[in-house]
């Protein structure tokens, strides 16, 4: 399998996976369940979400690790597992992955404010994310994504941990919210000032994820095109969500989001996939429409 460097070298467009999550609950994870805790207690239901995005076409997949930091774990009672969790679901993805895809280490928030508007430190918060970082390359990993942050200290110590246990690239997402003043995250970051922060420290790439639907994500990706020449990592939600009948509900069809595929390319886009609300499907089209675009 090629590396990413490669990948991006050789084609113009690579197509990412979509959500886990929606996918999980698809399978049973019930609301508000420890999804990373199927890892290993249900390893084939987890093998399956990645098989479905492989099948469908995606050139790189994530592992079912976002929250498997150890402050998010502690949560669920799980801190003494996050190595053998993260590891066990890196070394999923790379079974069914199967050589056809690239597995990436997914790497969300932990929720926990650093200072000086919280308690955790930089040196804390580096030893918190090293943790999940070492069970992921025992996995096997590929590369990390860094994704659905929103404070630039938080996100710089997990690159620091990943560079200080693995060579591998790492893409840093954050999630852009749109407001009177522009798009900014919860903690007032915009596209451009977060851009330049992650090329400077190191990113192999940059982007967004979540929030919000693909119409967003063009605009999003040609403000962070302004501020960076590093390859875009760019992943919508299916639309925004609506509550229907106590369920979360995401109304974009796999059709419309492919259909603007194209126009996130020319905001420049290196790397599109799926967040909250996308399936199989979405990326299926995604790569059709892909081939059908000549890239």
């Amino acid at each position: 399998m090629k590396t990413l460097k490669e990948l991006l070298g050789t084609r113009r467009l690579l197509i990412s996976d979509g959500a886990f999550g929606t996918e999980l609950a698809r399978l049973g994870l019930p609301p508000g369940q420890c999804a990373e805790k199927w890892n290993a207690d249900h390893p084939a239901e987890v093998r399956a979400v990645c098989s479905g995005y492989v099948a469908a076409g995606s050139d790189i997949i994530l592992t079912n690790t976002f929250g498997g930091s150890p402050l998010k774990l502690a949560k669920s009672g799980l801190d003494r597992e996050t190595h053998e969790l993260n590891r066990a679901g890196a070394a999923l993805a790379k079974e069914a992955a199967a050589g056809k895809a690239l597995v990436f280490g997914s790497i969300g928030p932990t929720g926990e404010f650093m200072e000086p508007l919280g308690t955790m430190g930089e040196e804390q918060m580096v030893e918190c994310f090293a943790r999940q970082v070492k069970g992921l390359v025992a996995g096997g990993v590929d590369g990390f994504v860094i994704e659905t942050f929103s404070d630039i200290a938080e996100a710089r110590a997990v690159l620091r941990a990943i560079g200080e246990n693995s060579d591998a690239p790492a893409v840093v997402s954050f999630t852009f919210a749109g407001g009177p003043g522009g798009y900014a995250t919860m903690m007032g970051v915009r596209p451009g000032a977060f851009a330049e922060a992650f090329e400077a420290a190191g990113a192999a790439m940059v982007g967004s994820n979540c929030g919000t639907g693909i119409g967003d994500m063009i605009e999003i990706a040609k403000q962070l095109r302004t501020a960076t020449r590093l390859p875009l990592w760019i992943k919508p939600n299916a639309g925004l969500p609506e509550l229907v009948g106590g369920k979360t509900v995401f109304h974009e069809t796999p059709a419309q989001m492919a259909g603007r595929l194209s126009e996130l390319v020319a905001a420049g886009a290196a790397v599109v996939g799926g967040c909250c609300g996308t399936t199989p499907e979405h990326v299926r089209q995604l790569a059709a429409e892909r081939r059908r675009l000549g890239l």
